[in-house]
């Protein structure tokens, strides 16, 4: 569990410094269980991170909780053997990727873009599914998941995760080594 507690009035944003809260607090309590989170949950969480960071706020760990029962971590997706370097490792909890011991840095959808593919393995989707499942939307232009799966490829240079489909779109490659934690 964890609480957040937030000022509801707001401050200048170049006062930094620690500060005594004497004006009201918004405070939120998240029961977070093992496995994946939400989407939803996943960003809610990710912004009161931000939150936090950025000084309007403070994370802290509630003490006095009583532990709930969690359930087993669910399994992990492994569409190849991780061993080596240009290895990929999505960790889904905390959506981080890491190829070794280095962290690649991703956008949300470069993100979500990856653990899509890496999910639904030797499986071919059009760029417009691809707009609808990771985007969200098909309104956009079809070529942006292009521009996209260039820069997440460029971003893991060295490690084939991503293939094109002449005339139809993407699929994960069968090659590609990487795996999805859905525990971390």
């Amino acid at each position: 569990m964890s609480v957040v507690a937030i000022p509801t009035r707001p401050h200048h944003p170049a006062v930094r410094a620690a500060r005594t809260r004497t004006g009201p607090t918004l405070t939120i309590t998240l029961d977070l269980a093992a496995g994946p989170l939400s989407p939803r949950l996943a960003r809610l969480v990710q912004l009161l991170g931000e939150l936090a960071e950025s000084g309007e706020g403070q994370l802290r760990a509630v003490e006095d909780a009583v532990p709930l029962p969690r359930a087993a971590p669910s399994p992990t997706v492994v569409t190849e053997p991780t061993a080596g370097a240009d290895a990929v490792h999505i960790l889904a909890g905390s959506r981080m990727v890491r190829r070794g011991d280095e962290v690649i840095a991703l956008t949300r959808i470069e993100y979500e873009l990856l653990l899509f593919l890496a999910e639904r393995p030797r499986r071919v989707f059009t760029r417009l599914q691809l707009l609808a499942s990771v985007w969200g939307y098909e309104h956009a232009v079809a070529r942006t998941v292009d521009v996209h799966v260039r820069r997440l490829r460029a971003k893991l240079a060295g490690a084939e995760v991503v293939t094109t489909v002449y005339g139809v779109g993407y699929r994960l490659a069968d090659e590609a080594r990487i795996r999805v934690d859905h525990s971390r």
